[in-house]
């Protein structure tokens, strides 16, 4: 029986951790300067709390943003709540990181994005995890562009 070091779930775990460290501080000091974040969850994840109007609009997926409006953020250790409006109508929703697809905040070319196997052969109970490359000290090209964020999967470094 030969014990290996399974490196996705560690980087999952790892990932799943930055965006509850990040909360925590937001939770406590406010956004600061420009940050504001994307957030893509399963809105069918079982933890998962929303309006049944919202479940019902958004059956899938759903992308909220944390800018300008929020309240009553309360970061725990397995998700957070918060209070976000949708036309004029404040609804509380309760995110478990688990269900989290994409976390982020565009104001530093930052991003992380979670994908489901499908493979039945996987034997891990969690899903691999993409990083979004944040090196947004690249040059722009001679137009003035920003080249486009890469993705890089952790599929590639598994056995």
């Amino acid at each position: 029986m030969t014990r290996e070091i399974d490196y996705g779930n560690l980087m999952h775990r790892a990932m799943r951790g930055l965006i509850r460290s990040v909360l925590e501080d937001i939770a406590a000091h406010g956004l600061p300067g420009a940050h504001h974040f994307f957030i893509t969850f399963d809105t069918g994840h079982p933890d998962a709390a929303l309006a049944d109007w919202l479940a019902e609009r958004y059956p899938g997926e759903m992308t909220v943003v944390l800018q300008h409006w929020y309240d009553n953020l309360d970061v725990g250790e397995d998700g957070f709540a918060v209070t976000l409006n949708f036309g004029d109508s404040p609804e509380p929703l309760y995110i478990p990181y688990d269900a989290i697809k994409t976390f982020v905040d565009p104001s530093v070319e930052f991003g992380l994005r979670f994908e489901s196997t499908t493979d039945d052969d996987e034997d891990d109970d969690e899903e691999p995890a993409e990083a979004i490359n944040t090196d947004h000290a690249r040059d722009s090209d001679e137009d003035g562009n920003k080249p486009e964020a890469e993705i890089v999967s952790l599929d590639s470094f598994r056995k």
